[in-house]
């Protein structure tokens, strides 16, 4: 095998777990008939090569197997049966602070991972200054981890991961945490280790990066390996075993999309009542929304349906419309949706907007795609809060006698 090769044959993991907390020796002795294990399988016959260079994706639900298959490539534990092999150096990532000592100051378990990595000192202080830097942590370096927010141990978690000059990166769920702009720095750095002839093995939940690293996807279910091939068709399979639900646990792994597929969303694009595409508005202005709907097959007019939440917070409102009372023919190829709001409710800040397309019959879910635009309010003057409240004022006199003292 090259370096950065990985090979799994029919790997299978077994755990055993016990209904009751962690007992002492003599509990254990005593109450031995009450303390049967559950045995749960969280892989069972999995069979993978990842070529040397290759990006892969893993998908699948929460308990599908994904990190417990990267911990087996990492070497934390050893498959129940079967054989997995890794040639070369693996860096990883599979939680927030995995392998930090929570009283050592962030530069120490820079030098603690490093010499688990069996590298030797002066390897890492060469590179010291470009790991803090890219983490953004010149002014806490030097504080005890324990102190760090989950934002500033994923940053420092990846540097390290990504400065190590591994053969293999193992990366579980490391843009579920962070803001946007470290996201786009760190998927800059992927690729560029992707450039250099690294391979990944790549665990999320969000479509997009997914689909932007790796050309190949591999789809787990219940433990066994659903489906290997080309990512969109992968990510057209796991949107699918969702379609059901209305709210994926999935969601907080930053899941965005989601349903059968027969109609999807291809583009949401927001206006001005001119019809000019805008993202910034003044409280109370008029907004058009037009939805742009693909279809690859003949369904039955959707029910659609508009939320508006306020940046990464809490719905504020929604909309909906079955489309049949618009449209009864059945739905192929591409159309428009156009939502009009004649005044704007909202009075200031930013929103995002959450489109939805479903069966009429409520039996299931099209396409579900959220974060799908963005656009800012101004307020006016004497105007407070996110929703803008605008009544109608007036005096009235009182024609009743007042009663004196």
């Amino acid at each position: 095998m090259k370096p950065g090769a990985i090979a799994a044959e029919r790997v299978s993991r077994r755990f055993r777990v016990y209904p009751q907390r962690t007992v002492t020796l003599k509990e254990r002795i005593i109450r031995r008939r009450h303390l049967e294990a559950t045995e749960i399988w969280a892989l069972q016959d999995v069979s993978l090569h990842v070529a040397p260079g290759e990006a892969v994706g893993l998908i699948g639900r929460n308990g599908s197997g994904k990190t417990t298959f990267l911990r087996l490539v990492a070497g934390i534990f050893k498959p129940t049966s079967g054989m997995i092999a890794v040639e070369g150096s693996v860096g990883s990532l599979l939680g927030l602070g995995a392998g930090f000592h929570p009283e050592f100051t962030g530069r120490e378990n820079v030098y603690l991972n490093a010499a688990i990595h069996g590298l030797k000192r002066d390897f890492i202080r060469g590179r010291m200054d470009e790991i803090v830097s890219f983490a953004e942590l010149e002014r806490f370096i030097d504080l005890p981890v324990r102190t760090y927010s989950a934002g500033m141990y994923m940053r420092l978690g990846f540097a390290i991961a990504v400065h190590l000059e591994p053969d293999v990166i193992l990366l579980d769920e490391v843009f579920a945490v962070g803001d946007e702009a470290f996201q786009e720095k760190c998927m800059g750095k992927i690729f560029e280790f992707k450039s250099r002839g690294g391979t990944i093995v790549f665990v999320s939940h969000a479509a997009a990066a997914v689909e932007l690293l790796c050309e190949r996807s591999v789809l787990l279910r219940n433990g066994r390996v659903e489906y290997d091939g080309p990512t969109h068709d992968a990510m057209t399979l796991y949107h699918r075993m969702l379609a059901a639900e209305e709210n994926p646990a999935e969601r907080a792994g930053g899941l965005r999309e989601w349903g059968s597929g027969e109609l999807r969303i291809g583009e949401v694009r927001i206006e001005n009542g001119d019809g000019v595409q805008q993202t910034e508005f003044s409280a109370g202005d008029p907004l058009v929304l037009r939805v742009r709907v693909e279809g690859q097959e003949k369904v039955p007019p959707p029910t659609a349906l508009v939320e508006f939440h306020a940046l990464n917070g809490p719905l504020l409102g929604a909309v909906s419309h079955e489309i049949d009372d618009l449209d009864e023919s059945d739905w192929v190829g591409e159309r428009w949706i156009r939502v009009e709001l004649e005044r704007l409710p909202l009075a200031s800040g930013r929103f995002q907007v959450h489109v939805a397309l479903s069966r009429a019959d409520g039996s299931g879910l099209y396409h579900r795609l959220e974060r799908a635009a963005e656009f800012h309010v101004y307020p006016h003057e004497q105007v407070r809060g996110a929703i803008l409240f605008d009544g109608q004022w007036s005096i009235e006199s009182s024609t009743a006698e007042v009663e004196t003292a």
